[in-house]
Formats: structure tokens, sequence, C-alpha cells
């Protein structure tokens, strides 16, 4: 099954759409947004774009000019999504990738996730490429091992179990409901009043973590995290930063440990870091290669606060 952007009638959620404040963060998304907030229509519709220079904001105003367009520097993914919960007024946040849009009634589903879970602060959708095959989006706290195990490609030998794949979910099928550690962060139906109690999204995360760090917090302060199958997502993954922002992707895991393993872990991480995609830098050719050796070498530049501090 396709689920490509030509789609165009995208069936809009009915059931409790005006309860739900539908916050999409857009920079240079063109290509994606119309289908993405098609999806939502019916909501409380709110767009944050950040920065756009493809005409993403016209086509906003021109196309759903029911949507409330925020246009701000662009100061990371979660800092959109922090400024869209602050001026949205419905029962429940609905933060939906850019690159993304929900299929049939996938919103109600979520809802009702939430409603029938009075301890749930998050529920997340069964994700699909657009050819409709599986966006395995269950995963696992990173830990130094966990770390290892995806960038040594230790996972690949055991895929299904829990010591080598723990970081991806281990052989979790994605049929059935599950309280999750973390959920990619590309659709995620949040209550506000645990967002009150925890806090925004931690502004130092510019594009990658800052769900983790996000639903981290919720566990430490006993809410759960839920994955939801019967809920369903499209999302096309990376259409805005089309893996140019890799050494983010790596500054994420640093922030991650120094903010809740400390700094002595988050050293550990740098150094296990470094080696690994020192070791991908000499095994893949061409541009990928040079994106590894790239952030190896940036991860050996500078203290540990430097790097955790570093902007583009």
């Amino acid at each position: 099954m396709n689920y490509g952007p030509s789609r165009r009638k995208v069936e809009t959620v009915a059931t409790g759409a005006a309860e739900v404040s539908a916050i999409v963060v857009t920079y240079n998304a063109k290509p994606w947004i119309e289908p993405c907030l098609e999806s939502v229509r019916g909501c409380e519709l709110i767009v944050v774009d950040n920065g756009s220079s493809d005409g993403t904001p016209e086509l906003v105003r021109d196309r759903f000019p029911e949507a409330r367009l925020i246009e701000q520097q662009n100061r990371g993914l979660g800092a959109g999504w922090n400024a869209g919960m602050r001026a949205a007024s419905g029962k429940w946040f609905f933060l939906l990738n850019a690159d993304a849009w929900v299929v049939a009634d996938g919103i109600a589903k979520l809802v009702e996730a939430l409603e029938n879970d009075p301890k749930a602060a998050v529920a997340g959708p069964r994700l699909c490429n657009q050819d409709g095959t599986l966006q395995r989006s269950v995963r696992g706290f990173p830990t130094l091992w966990r770390l290892a195990t995806e960038y040594f490609f230790l996972r690949k030998l055991g895929p299904r179990t829990r010591m080598l794949n723990a970081f991806y979910g281990a052989g979790f099928h994605h049929d059935r409901e599950l309280e999750a550690e973390f959920l990619m962060g590309a659709a995620l139906l949040v209550r506000p009043q645990a967002v009150a109690e925890i806090g925004d999204l931690d502004e130092r995360f510019f594009l990658f973590s800052e769900e983790v760090d996000w639903c981290w917090r919720f566990r430490q302060a006993g809410w759960k995290i839920l994955f939801t199958p019967a809920a369903e997502v499209v999302h096309v993954g990376g259409a805005s930063h089309g893996g140019r922002r890799f050494r983010e992707q790596v500054q994420g895991h640093l922030l991650f440990f120094e903010k809740h393993r400390g700094p002595r872990t988050a050293r550990a991480a740098r150094r296990l870091l470094a080696a690994a995609l020192t070791l991908r830098g000499l095994v893949f050719p061409g541009k990928r290669g040079r994106m590894y050796r790239d952030a190896a070498r940036w991860l050996r530049t500078g203290s540990l606060e430097e790097l955790l501090a570093w902007r583009r």
C-alpha cells in the first residue's frame, strides 16, 4: 500500500477532534506539509515555523487559513513544540512531525488510549513508511551497552534479543498495546496535566533525543508511555534535514547521558561513540563514511562541556 504525498484525501478524525490541539513544527517542509495538515483538520491547528525559506508559511496561510501560524527563529524542534503547546487550548496536545500524516481515525484511537489510562502521559501510534512497511518506534532508554549495540552494529547479531537490541525494542512486533520506555517522537498525543507537572521539552536538545529526555522525566514522575498500534501514522523520516544533522544526533546522546547519568558516563559515551564512528568511517564509502569520520573528529575536539554547548 502506498501512502505517498499525492494522496490528498485523508480522513479527518471527527470524534473528539475539537478537544485536540494539533501542533506541527515546520522547517522547509513544503513537500509534505499539505497531507500532514489535511490529516489533522478539525483539530485546533497550530503551526510553528522555524524560519523556512521554501514557502512553507505562505502555503499554510493560503491552504489552511484556520491554522494559527507562529513564525520564529529556528531554536530547534523542542523549542517549536514548546511554543505550540503554550499557544494551545485543547484537552490533548498532538505533536506531529511535518513529514508525517495520520491515517483514518488515528487521533481518536490515541485519545481513547489516554482516556482509558489516567496514568498515561503519552500515547504514540504505529508508524509506517510510505510503502506501508513498519517503522520501529518502540525504543529503550540509552545506556552505554545499548549505545554500543547500536553503533557497533551488534544488534544485527541478535535483533530479537533484549541483550543486543533493547535500544530498538528487541523482537517486539508492534502489533499490540505496550507500555514502552520511550517512543520515537514523530507523532505523540500528550496529556497537558502531565506536561504541567514535569515541564516543557528541554530546549538544549536541538533536534534529536528531546523526546527521550521528556519520556524519561515522565516515567521518573510515575507516568506511563503507551504504544497504541490501533492508531497509525505515515512518517517519511528525515525530510527536513536529509541526514545533515548527524552531529546533533550524537550530541543528543551526550546531553542525555550528562543530564541523567552524570558527566563521567557522558565522557565514556563520548569515547565509545568516537571509536564506533571511526570504525564506521573506515567501513562505509562515500558521503556516509565522511559523515561518520566528521562526527568522530568532532567528538575528539574540545571538552565535554564544549561539545554539549555546540550549535551549528
